[in-house]
C-alpha cells in the first residue's frame, strides 16, 4: 500500500473484510494519506468484482506459473507482472480497450 500511495491518492479505497485490510497498520496508512475506506458487506463477493478479476489474473498469469524461491524472487516477477504487462500491455474491455495506464493517462488530460 506504501508503494501505491507513493504512486497516486485515491479519494476511496474499496476492499473486502480480508484479514490484510483489517490491520491496524494498512487503516492508518490509508486514513494518513486521507484516503477514505469502504469495505463491502461481508459474503458479497460480486461488489468488490474488478478487485477480485484482478487477484485472479495475477494468479492465471503471473504466480501459478512459476516457483518463487527465496520470497523476494517472488516480490520482483509479481511487481514486474503489474508494471510492465498488466499496466501497460494488457488492455480491459471495463476501460474502453485501453491498458490501465493508457485509462489512466486520457483521466489527467
Amino acid at each position: 500500500m506504501e508503494k501505491a500511495l507513493e504512486k497516486a491518492k485515491p479519494q476511496i479505497h474499496h476492499c473486502d473484510h480480508g484479514i490484510q485490510y483489517l490491520s491496524d497498520r494498512y487503516f492508518s496508512l490509508l486514513r494518513d494519506a486521507g484516503v477514505e475506506i469502504s469495505m463491502a458487506a461481508k459474503g458479497m463477493a460480486w461488489e468488490n468484482g474488478y478487485a477480485e478479476r484482478f487477484i485472479k489474473t495475477l494468479k492465471e498469469e503471473e504466480v501459478y506459473l512459476h516457483e518463487y524461491e527465496p520470497i523476494h524472487d517472488a516480490r520482483a516477477h509479481i511487481e514486474r507482472f503489474i508494471e510492465d504487462i498488466y499496466m501497460h500491455k494488457r488492455l480491459h474491455s471495463a476501460l474502453g480497450y485501453l491498458t490501465p495506464a493508457e485509462f489512466e493517462e486520457m483521466l489527467h488530460l
